[in-house]
């Protein structure tokens, strides 16, 4: 009995000891959340100058204290960029020199490779290259990583290093080592430099009446050799249906992007932007004046498809003016502003978000097609190639995330008289047809137009199905027609 007694007494200390811990415990704890609390407290209190003062002491012990004596230039430009880049993966700095090839970047003809690049996990990574560029040729990807260039290790470069030294003359020689999916090593691509030269607009005839226009970039000149390339297009066919192939396009200048909307748009909203300064909040309408055939449109997208390519998409898709087909695109819903400095510097600032007419943020979304059809080719035996995986806008590292709309703006929705006329293009109705024999000719000969697009594009899902679904809305008003 003792013996019991003596064990119950023992349990009964334990327990004791225990709840006296997780009290004096709960009471640490709590004692540090406040202490917390109060420094953050603290911290909010703090004036600018405070930090200010923070961070020139800190400048002043380097100069003084640190191994190597360092110009005040390099402290102050570090400073910025690691201010910057803190931010968002597209705010950055820019110094002179830098921003002088941004400059001419924009114009469309630099020495360089021809691959758009972003920064993913602290890794350099390919958006998309561009067509017809040394990168294009020699099989760059999108999704690769770059790891080395010129055996120089990529990981600590900003973008606007990393394409300083991916540039330079023409005809001379760069090793970039990447590490695509499914290799388990890295691959070295020796890449010719060369002056990149983007033709951002390119032209044909898919049929005798479904023209292609392929916009690569949104340059200065983009909206001009568009409008230049339709006219001559129409000077010797007669168009009755468009594709247009905005895959792999990165995008480029918002102004760009307008005008080539408006192209296509009797009237309504583009886009509309909205950041915290609301003096610099924009609205871009289309006007009639030089709009382009109401007849029906198939855009092309793709994970490559990016910033100036998704407002251009949005707006077609949101007043029903065009379908969209392909995969979601990259999702760059927000707009950066290039703001020179006194030195000759610059800084490339996010400084608001845009949104579709119908008030849809694209943000780290993208714009998702009508129409899903996987990029891919037509698979014989002897050739076998997979999917692209495309690196998306939510795959960066402190991006913005999606808003999923502008509920503040509920004036800004589409009006029903915003819609044109061409909204009934794109739904293909089967009606009851008298004649029927005359109406099985004409879908013979528009089958055996698929056939001959098919023997020139068989390698080209995409453009199949969109060629597929203008002939098949042509047979459909053909019959209803008659």
């Amino acid at each position: 009995m003792v013996e019991r007694n003596k064990g119950k007494s023992i349990i009964f200390g334990v327990i004791i000891a225990i709840a006296a811990f997780l009290v004096v415990h709960l009471g640490v704890l709590q004692g540090d959340s406040r202490a917390r609390e109060e420094a953050q407290s603290l911290d909010d209190a703090k004036s600018p100058y405070e930090y200010i003062k923070l961070f020139t002491d800190t400048m002043s012990l380097v100069q003084k204290n640190y191994v190597e004596e360092v110009e005040i230039k390099k402290l102050v430009y570090g400073s910025i960029k690691g201010m910057l880049s803190d931010l968002d993966p597209h705010s950055s700095f820019m110094p002179p020199d830098m921003f002088k090839e941004m400059q001419v970047e924009t114009t469309g003809s630099f020495g360089g490779l021809g691959i758009e690049i972003t920064i993913r996990d602290g890794v350099l990574t390919v958006v998309s290259p561009i067509e017809d560029t040394p990168a294009f040729r020699a099989g760059v990807e999108a999704g690769d990583r770059i790891i080395k260039i010129n055996g120089e290790l990529s990981k600590d470069m900003t973008l606007m290093e990393a394409v300083k030294k991916m540039r330079g003359p023409k005809d001379t020689e760069i090793t970039i080592s990447i590490m695509r999916q499914g290799l388990n090593a890295l691959l070295d691509i020796k890449i010719i430099r060369d002056i990149i030269k983007v033709v951002s607009v390119k032209s044909k005839m898919l049929t005798d009446d479904i023209a292609y226009i392929r916009l690569t970039q949104f340059q200065s000149r983009t909206y001009t050799d568009l409008n230049r390339k339709m006219k001559e297009l129409k000077e010797k066919h007669t168009i009755t249906s468009l594709v247009l192939d905005m895959r792999n396009n990165p995008g480029g200048l918002l102004q760009q992007a307008v005008k080539v909307s408006d192209y296509f748009l009797k009237s309504g909203l583009i886009v509309y932007t909205d950041g915290r300064i609301s003096k610099q909040n924009m609205r871009y309408q289309a006007y009639d004046d030089g709009t382009e055939g109401d007849y029906p449109i198939v855009v092309l997208l793709n994970g490559g498809s990016a910033s100036a390519s998704e407002i251009v998409a949005g707006a077609l898709q949101d007043h029903k003016r065009a379908l969209v087909m392909g995969t979601p695109s990259f999702g760059k819903g927000s707009v950066q502003t290039i703001i020179p400095l006194e030195d000759g510097s610059a800084v490339r600032l996010t400084t608001s978000l845009y949104y579709t007419p119908s008030g849809r943020s694209i943000q780290a979304k993208g714009i998702e097609p009508d129409v899903l059809v996987e990029a891919g080719t037509v698979v014989r035996q002897d050739q076998k190639k997979g999917i692209m995986h495309h690196l998306k806008e939510k795959d960066l590292k402190g991006h913005f995330e999606n808003g999923s709309g502008h509920p503040e703006k509920p004036e800004e929705q589409l009006k029903p008289e915003e819609q044109p006329k061409s909204e009934k293009q794109l739904k293909l109705k089967e009606q009851p047809v008298d004649g029927k024999d005359q109406g099985e000719e004409k879908s013979e000969t528009l089958v055996d137009k698929a056939n001959d697009l098919k023997r020139e594009w068989r390698d080209d899902i995409q453009i199949l199905r969109a060629v597929e679904l203008l002939q098949g809305w042509q047979v459909f008003k053909q019959l209803g027609d008659q």
